[in-house]
């Protein structure tokens, strides 16, 4: 919402710049998608190499007592 009256506030003193942020935006956010997906890809693979060291651990404690 404050992104929005912002972007507003933009219009009203500069219509050019915010016009030109409204069509750029969606373009900019393609262009980040690949960097946003590959983010998630390495997160992915570094939870998968920790589940991987501590198994060991997990399995010599035993089951919880839940």
């Amino acid at each position: 919402m404050v992104s929005f009256l912002l972007w507003l506030l933009l219009l009203v003193f500069c219509w050019p710049i915010a016009l030109i942020a409204l069509v750029l935006y969606p373009i900019v956010w393609v262009l980040l998608l690949p960097f946003r997906l590959l983010g998630i890809v390495v997160s992915g693979v570094f939870e998968f190499l920790k589940a991987l060291i501590m198994l060991p651990a997990r399995i010599l404690r035993g089951p919880s007592a839940a």
